[in-house]
């Protein structure tokens, strides 16, 4: 895990919050000071706050649990595309679909349709059909895929909830409390951090800031998925030696069962007369 520096963090700008009009009392334990009217973030509470939340996502990496990402404002769909995707983790960077986590189960039922409309393209259904009807499943399709595409190998709740912007993604955030899944966020000056179980306080508009803060996140979750990767490798390897002693074993174990198989003869005794 690439730990970041409080140099790194200065220099991407992470510690500019909102205006001192638009902050949220709760935040205040993570306000270092206020300039021009505008807020600073405490960097020190960033970094610790930051490494606190890298060591649990390490973990549940490690243990080959999913985090679902959600960022739907501009500024953070493309970093989340280009970080998260190559992790196999699931995200959602268009709007958020009401009830994704508390209606699981019809969601899912939205994504096998995307997966029946795709199969229909593939097994000739589409040449026996009109042209009216293609192009209608083609549409539905897209539109499914645009949505769902992101999640569609979640094929249970996530473990965790990583949002970019607690007021902007209020909805999910909602729905992962009301299911008890821990959820880590990027919080600024004009949120509420006490609604997260993880905030790491830093500024949530600037790209900068936010691929400061994921480029950790995610190497952190790549480090625990190696670690999961090693230790099954180790797992399924077997010493010489212990393979021969498994091999003797079985030899063994054939020849008792050969000898099982054998009747059994008895002694004849002669009495003396």
């Amino acid at each position: 895990m690439s730990p970041i520096t409080f140099e790194q963090l200065l220099e991407a700008g992470v510690h500019f919050g909102h205006l001192k009009r638009r902050w949220n009392p709760a935040f205040a334990p993570y306000i270092y000071g206020e300039k021009n009217g505008v807020h600073i973030i405490d960097l020190n509470k960033t970094l610790a706050k930051s490494e606190e939340a890298c060591n649990v996502l390490k973990n549940m990496a490690k243990q080959n649990k999913k985090i679902l990402f959600v960022a739907t404002k501009k500024q953070a769909k493309e970093i989340i595309e280009s970080k998260v995707k190559p992790l196999g983790m699931p995200y959602v960077v268009e709007r958020w679909p009401g009830g994704l986590l508390t209606n699981f189960a019809t969601i899912r039922r939205s994504i096998k349709r995307m997966y029946q409309i795709e199969k229909m393209e593939t097994d000739g259904t589409f040449e026996k059909i009109s042209k009216k009807e293609r192009l209608l499943l083609t549409r539905e399709k897209i539109k499914l895929q645009k949505q769902f595409g992101s999640i569609a190998d979640m094929n249970r709740l996530p473990a965790a909830l990583f949002v970019i912007d607690i007021i902007n993604e209020h909805t999910a955030v909602r729905e992962a409390k009301r299911l008890n899944i821990p959820t880590f966020a990027i919080a600024d000056t004009n949120s509420n951090p006490n609604e997260v179980n993880y905030p790491i306080p830093a500024n949530d508009d600037a790209t900068t800031s936010i691929d400061i803060i994921l480029s950790a996140v995610c190497s952190a979750i790549t480090e625990g998925i190696d670690e999961r990767g090693r230790e099954n490798i180790e797992k399924h390897e077997t010493p010489e030696e212990e393979t021969f002693k498994s091999k003797y074993e079985m030899v063994e174990s054939d020849e008792e069962k050969e000898v099982a198989r054998k009747p059994r003869t008895r002694k004849r005794t002669i009495r003396k007369q």
